[in-house]
């Protein structure tokens, strides 16, 4: 038996309209202490990478420095990040996720994982997820190639 042949083109076309479908069904779902798209992003970069410079937050969001520091001031009012002076370079200013921000982030993951369980248990088999669950690591590595 031969080896199916699949067209890359096809893949990705049906991949960006399915996928884009479901990060866009998830965006709209209401969350508690709802967050901008902008402060998801810089709140998520903070969480998973640690303490950042408004200067660094804007160039891994390939943004300009100020609308970052617009959205990181509006994340510093609502007390989600904090702002200390950089211990290496007094002139410079460092942000952290504060223990609130950490909350409602994580809280905000979460809320999406049961949207999405629910979504799971009700409309797919056992044989469909377990498909899905294999999927998974392939798509984490579609991202990190992109």
């Amino acid at each position: 038996m031969g080896e199916q042949r699949v067209d890359a083109q096809e893949v990705a076309a049906s991949l960006r309209a399915s996928l884009g479908l479901l990060l866009r069904r998830l965006r709209q779902a209401p969350a508690e202490g709802d967050l901008s798209l902008p402060e998801r992003s810089a709140m998520s970069r903070l969480d998973r990478g640690g303490p950042a410079t408004a200067a660094e937050l804007a160039r891994q969001e390939q943004i300009s420095p100020q609308s970052m520091g617009a959205t990181l001031a509006g994340l510093q009012v609502r007390g989600l990040v904090e702002r200390w002076a950089d211990p290496e370079d007094g002139r410079r200013y460092v942000l952290y996720l504060t223990e609130e921000g950490a909350e409602i982030l994580h809280h905000r993951r979460s809320a999406r994982t049961r949207l999405l369980a629910a979504a799971l248990s009700e409309h797919f088999s056992p044989d469909e997820m377990a498909v899905l669950q294999q999927a998974a690591p392939l798509l984490e590595r579609l991202a990190e190639h992109v």
